[in-house]
């Protein structure tokens, strides 16, 4: 008898393991952000956005959009009431300049230090990339994007927009998003990173 439960106890797990679809991605990154959105205790996506989510739309990895930045720290910054989707107005400070070549033109953007963050473990050294560019309300979201950093060492940042991804509002309006600021923007199409997000 033991055997017999534990035998439809197994079959009934292979079922189960087999009606769970595999979390897609092309590369590590993408599968944590595909497990992210699918689970309910960390997805921002709206229960009938998740119910039916199979995986966020990418881009393919491309490795010449992995660039190493030269860093010029601008330490006198004062900080600032970063505008967002809603009434919060969060504080922030410029952190920096990051400059860098990306399809032989050179670039600059600013990166940003989220204050509230400063005190939080494990975020002591967090930077905030906000960025625009030339796919934003067509193949990605309109509002721009985000990539995230870590306070270098040395005067090097290495920044990788195939993780670019949408602020959370650009799946649910109830998020208050951090709006991008205009001298952020890139004149290009950086095909890297999240694509925009179609709502059912």
């Amino acid at each position: 008898m033991k055997h017999l439960i534990f035998l439809i106890g197994f079959v009934g797990a292979l079922s189960c393991a087999q009606g769970k679809q595999p979390i897609s991605g092309e590369t590590d990154y993408q599968k944590e952000m595909n497990a992210k959105f699918k689970d309910a205790s960390t997805s921002p996506l709206k229960d009938k956005d998740r119910k039916n989510f199979k995986g966020l739309n990418f881009f393919k990895f491309d490795s010449s959009y992995v660039v190493q930045a030269t860093l010029k720290r601008t330490p006198n910054e004062q900080p600032f009431k970063m505008k967002t989707t809603t009434d919060r107005t969060p504080e922030y400070v410029k952190y920096g300049e990051v400059s860098f070549e990306l399809k032989g033109e050179l670039y600059q953007l600013n990166i940003y230090q989220n204050l509230e963050l400063l005190d939080v473990e494990g975020y002591e050294d967090y930077l905030f990339l906000p960025f625009l560019d030339d796919t934003n309300g067509d193949e990605t979201y309109g509002g721009g994007r985000y990539v995230e950093g870590r306070i270098p060492d040395g005067d090097t940042i290495t920044i990788d927009f195939n993780t670019a991804y949408n602020p959370y509002c650009a799946y649910n309006e109830k998020y208050s998003c951090p709006i991008v600021p205009r001298e952020n923007y890139l004149a290009l199409k950086v095909e890297a990173g999240v694509k925009a997000f179609e709502k059912h």
